[in-house]
């Protein structure tokens, strides 16, 4: 079982709320995913996302013709997937468990219900899943230009 406490030690939630980890919490729960095995799949129902504690996922994306392509690699401290939090709550990209993981999983289904229960809730959890999407953009968009040819 999740405990508050144990989502205080999580960077992303770093300074939230007592209150609002325990919310979390009760939507949260300790998994471990074998290395090869895929979390989530491009266009199917986002339902979760994870906060990863060991291991790493690789963030793929389907190519037409091309077959997946990995965009990003995420470890230790980070979190996987924003989908179950914007509709058209679908995955935008894959993820497969590209070592063991050992994660806190949450229900993402229920924790959309408790933040319209709890506007402090749904507003705190928005804001920074906003900011981690722009991150993201941004580390996305840096990438190609520092792999590009010096002119």
């Amino acid at each position: 079982m999740v405990m508050a406490a144990d989502l205080a030690h999580e960077p992303f939630l770093s300074g939230m709320r007592t209150a609002d980890l325990g919310r979390l919490a009760s939507a949260a729960r300790f998994t471990s995913v074998p290395a090869g095995r895929r979390l989530f799949e491009e266009g199917t129902p986002a339902e979760r996302f994870w906060l990863l504690r060991e291991g790493t996922v690789a963030v793929d994306l389907d190519m037409p013709g091309g077959g997946r392509v990995v965009i990003e690699t995420l470890g230790p401290g980070s979190v996987v997937g924003w989908s179950w939090l914007f509709r058209p709550h679908r995955w935008r990209f894959g993820g497969v468990a590209a070592t063991l993981v050992r994660a806190i999983e949450v229900d993402g289904r229920l924790l959309r219900t408790l933040c319209a229960v709890d506007p402090s809730l749904g507003y705190e959890l928005t804001r920074r899943f906003g900011e981690l999407v722009v991150e993201r953009l941004e580390a996305t968009r840096s990438r190609p230009a520092a792999d590009a040819p010096a002119r």
